[in-house]
């Protein structure tokens, strides 16, 4: 027998006891210094008072709120997307809440000539990046099998992964200069993937591997924080999505059958625990905080959440996606006016 047969064979009896018993050790003084630098540094945040932010995807959602969030907080802001009219009114309003300016830089996070551009307009006008916030991102709502053409599914990645890895790129020697945090919106469903989402789910979780890679190598110069939401108020919960022919469209029933009778949050509440996350220093965000549960069921009895899962959102061969349990369940219970907030009960999207 080889030498590498009988060093594996010996790894493989002897690795696992030793690890677990390390492991059980280590982790109760661990997680006390984790419980007591979570105390000082709840207790002595980061000032972001004329700190200089920049967030992606700032003119709706859960960019729109960290905008207003950091405002607060006296920051300056760059904000990024595509809609100039509506950045415009995210401005405005960062401003009367307590943002001493904010820069407006219409652009397309998927082109990575963009991302330069923008990350040095913001670098020409203040100078400095203290945060930058990895926010813009689309969704797709189809099964995988029905998707016409899976080439009209590329936006996905390119908006939600490489949409956070230009500007990343372009900014890490201005983050360096300031010590400063890359804070990352990827979603849960990069842990916990949701049927009708394949291209959105396998998008947040090599977000969360790619951030964590980094995380690694720049130790402590910069820090990062990945939020990882549930549903959360915002124009995807609008019922924005990619249809299965790779359409941009708006379809509160398909978002009805999606979400069924989960609670969707508040993105004013959702954005004030990611952006005092960041100030925290913290790693991970989860939003709301009990879903952090699910992880543990995802990582111990996946077979567990796959059937129900399934149960929930996946219809028989050849019946119509309006007969998934989930829809059924809420239609009965008419729970929707109490699990949904009203803004995502309307279809107006913001067009410009």
């Amino acid at each position: 027998m080889r030498n590498m047969d009988l060093i594996t064979k010996f790894m493989n009896l002897f690795a696992p006891p030793t690890l677990l018993t390390a492991l059980f050790f280590l982790l109760p003084p661990l997680y006390f210094f984790k419980l007591f630098l979570s105390f000082i540094s709840s207790l002595f945040p980061e000032d972001m008072l004329h700190k200089v932010v920049l967030i992606t995807g700032a003119s709706s959602g859960i960019g729109e709120q960290m905008a207003y969030q950091y405002a607060k907080k006296g920051a300056c802001l760059v904000l990024v997307a595509r809609r100039e009219s509506s950045l415009l009114e995210v401005a405005k309003r960062a401003q009367e809440l307590g943002s001493p300016d904010v820069l407006v830089l219409p652009a397309d996070v998927a082109k990575p000539e963009e991302c330069r551009r923008f990350i040095d307009a913001a670098i020409s006008h203040f100078g400095r990046l203290d945060h930058l916030v990895n926010n813009a991102g689309i969704a797709n709502l189809c099964m995988f099998e029905e998707a016409e053409d899976v080439t009209n599914f590329t936006p996905v990645m390119d908006v939600n992964f490489w949409g956070s890895i230009y500007p990343t790129y372009f900014a890490l020697p201005h983050l360096k200069q300031t010590r400063g945090r890359i804070v990352v919106n990827s979603s849960s469903a990069g842990w916990l993937p949701m049927p009708r989402m394949s291209f959105y789910n396998a998008s947040k979780a090599a977000l969360i591997n790619f951030f964590e890679t980094l995380r690694i190598e720049f130790g402590h110069e910069i820090g990062i924080t990945i939020a990882t939401p549930w549903w959360i108020e915002s124009e995807m919960t609008q019922g924005k999505f990619l249809s299965k022919e790779g359409k941009m469209v708006v379809d509160q029933e398909l978002r009805d059958i999606q979400v069924g009778l989960f609670l969707v949050g508040y993105s004013d509440g959702c954005t004030k625990a990611i952006v005092n996350g960041a100030c925290r220093g913290d790693r991970y965000v989860t939003e709301p905080s009990w879903f952090k549960m699910l992880y543990l069921w995802r990582v111990f009895a996946p077979e567990v959440m796959d059937w129900f899962i399934h149960m929930l959102y996946v219809t028989r061969p050849g019946s119509p996606s309006c007969d998934a349990l989930s829809k059924k369940i809420l239609d009965l219970s008419k729970a929707k006016s109490v699990l949904y907030p009203s803004s995502i009960q309307t279809s107006e999207i913001k067009k410009e």
